[in-house]
């Protein structure tokens, strides 16, 4: 599982002009997932953007996560973070998971993610065309991908 996560002060996801998904300050991550993900992957990553220390305490130091400023998180599905630009100048997706596996792993993924932070996730809406937008906080932008854990 690839993730892109951003700090936000707000991010809204819509499809179809009708927004579906929107938070306050939190997190939004894109997620990408490949057919070689598994159960240990989604646990490994919910925990981590759980408790990545990526907001500011009092003394302006990014030391709080988003479960302890009680930020809220809104997941959007995004295969395109596979892509492979090693050969040529159009993009290979074969990495990114058919729907067929990516669906029920990325249900598994909001559903840990909704455990381990304690409350409700947003999200976007697998598979469609979706307008997001943001506000990022900092900005901080942070890869972070299961396969390559250092």
């Amino acid at each position: 599982m690839r993730a892109l996560i951003q700090r936000v002060i707000e991010a809204k996801v819509a499809v179809n002009e009708s927004t579906v998904g929107a938070i306050g300050k939190g997190i939004l991550v894109f997620i990408g997932i490949e057919a070689a993900d598994s159960q240990e992957d989604i646990d490994w990553l919910s925990n981590k953007i759980c408790n990545l220390r990526i907001f500011n305490d009092a003394q302006n130091l990014m030391n709080l996560s988003v479960k302890e400023v009680q930020g809220e998180i809104l997941v959007v599905s995004q295969f395109t973070l596979h892509a492979d630009t090693k050969k040529g100048n159009r993009p290979s997706f074969i990495k990114a998971a058919r729907p067929e596996i990516a669906i029920p792993l990325y249900e598994k993924f909001k559903m840990q993610l909704h455990k381990d932070l304690g409350q409700a996730i947003s999200c976007g809406e697998f598979g469609a065309d979706m307008k997001v937008s943001l506000v990022n906080d900092g900005p901080v932008t942070i890869w972070i991908d299961t396969k390559n854990k250092s």
